[in-house]
């Protein structure tokens, strides 16, 4: 006898939640494989009976009034109660995981049943990999101090709870200041530097800052810049691995500029490709170089981070940004479109994105490629003088060199790299 698409529909959701509920039984029976037989609340077997009870209990619901599924539930987690207190009165283990885990595959066997496939095999895999990862997370909790938890509450305060209550619109002169923006870039500075400290702690210093780095430089490097050059101001022994870390940032900022602009508008990549190109490779040259110093200059105390959370260093960059580009809008309502160049230079100490997106989109229609490139160029060169002043001032005599010549160089490279693409489009 043929089965109808619905039938089969209906053997797909219960062979899901049987799966599923197998699964999870998979790790739950390795992580108790110890215990006798008899004494575990639940194992492979029973967890993949749980899923498929799920999924019968769901269609059952869907002749008898969904109430049922409810009332099936609930009983399901009473016996499975009872049974873990049993077991709990036998061994004195009163961990809650494996019966949470039951009630859970039987809620996905459920979903699978109605159709929810993919949601309820998402959720049975992320819910194994939970359950087993068990000894890296109670690890993790081990080694943070209190102060390291409260960095992440702050953190979690500040992106989840302030963000999204902030105005995403512009106030004061020329509309130019955006709170949510505002304090989108506060959270970035404070981010990357307790990523910075995390990376320190999980995976070493020098692999630590230099992944924080690039990380960062994909988002913010003037974020990135900012935050190290605070590292080196306390630990300026360890100035060559931090300002590799800001010149990587720095050199990340070139492909991820180049790649945005020839998204938008492929025919900026012939113009763009030997100023950016040179200024990237320089600046990944001067990484090289930084990291073979401090691994020459190794050892002594190690870098010193006390504090995992610099909030009010994070609010003063935020404000100066805020000033900056007040500015920037100023200096565009008086300029015009004849001060295209000049806008672009006085962007880039703020933001590249911005000046980038807009020359991108407005390249070839209302202003001429070359002028755009040109744009997007000039801004790339004067966000990176402002990183290399930002490192100079904020971070010490000891930041100050290294990062003015891997900066310095690439600036150079880019403007070799800008003459080589006019003379070649002339």
């Amino acid at each position: 006898m043929e089965l109808t698409l619905a039938e089969v529909e209906l053997f797909q959701g219960l062979g899901v939640a049987l799966a599923l509920g197998i699964l999870i039984g998979i790790e739950r029976g390795w992580h108790e494989r110890e215990l006798r037989e008899g004494s575990r609340v639940a194992g492979i077997r029973t967890f993949g009976v749980i899923g498929l009870l799920g999924g019968v209990w769901a269609l059952l619901a869907e002749m008898l009034g969904e109430i049922v599924l409810g009332f099936a539930f609930l009983a399901f987690a009473g016996v499975m109660i009872l049974a873990r207190i049993q077991v709990a009165r036998q061994t004195r283990d009163y961990g809650s995981t494996t019966v949470v885990a039951a009630m859970l595959t039987f809620v996905l066997g459920a979903l699978a049943a109605r159709g929810e496939i993919q949601i309820a095999v998402a959720a049975a895999v992320l819910t194994a990999m939970l359950l087993g990862i068990k000894p890296i997370l109670h690890g993790w909790i081990a080694r943070i101090s209190f102060d390291e938890l409260l960095a992440v509450l702050k953190l979690l305060v500040m992106t989840a709870v302030l963000l999204p209550v902030l105005p995403d619109r512009g106030f004061g002169p020329w509309q130019a200041l955006n709170p949510q923006e505002m304090w989108l870039m506060v959270i970035l500075i404070a981010g990357i530097s307790f990523l910075g400290y995390v990376g320190v702690r999980l995976i070493g210093e020098s692999r630590g800052l230099l992944l924080t780095a690039l990380a960062g430089g994909l988002v913010s490097s003037t974020a990135v810049t900012v935050s190290y050059a605070r590292f080196a101001r306390s630990n300026p022994d360890r100035a060559p691995i931090l300002a590799a870390g800001i010149a990587l940032a720095a050199a990340t900022m070139f492909p991820r500029t180049l790649a945005v602009a020839v998204v938008i508008e492929p025919r900026l990549l012939a113009p763009l490709a030997w100023p950016l190109g040179l200024a990237a490779a320089s600046g990944f040259l001067a990484v090289g170089v930084l990291w073979l110093r401090q691994r020459e200059s190794a050892g002594g105390a190690g870098l010193r981070l006390d504090n995992p959370f610099e909030f009010a260093m994070a609010l003063k960059f935020g404000l100066l940004l805020s000033a900056i580009m007040l500015l920037v809008r100023a200096a565009e309502a008086w300029a015009g479109e004849s001060g295209i160049l000049a806008l672009a230079l006085l962007s880039g100490v703020a933001d590249v994105d911005a000046i980038n997106l807009s020359l991108s989109r407005l390249s070839g229609q209302t202003i001429a490629l070359s002028t755009a490139a040109l744009g997007i160029v000039l801004a790339c060169l004067s966000n990176t003088l402002v990183k290399a002043g930002i490192a100079v001032v904020s971070g010490g005599r000891a930041l100050a060199l290294p990062v003015a010549l891997a900066l310095g160089g690439s600036l150079v490279a880019g403007a070799v790299g800008l003459a080589l693409a006019w003379s070649a489009l002339s």
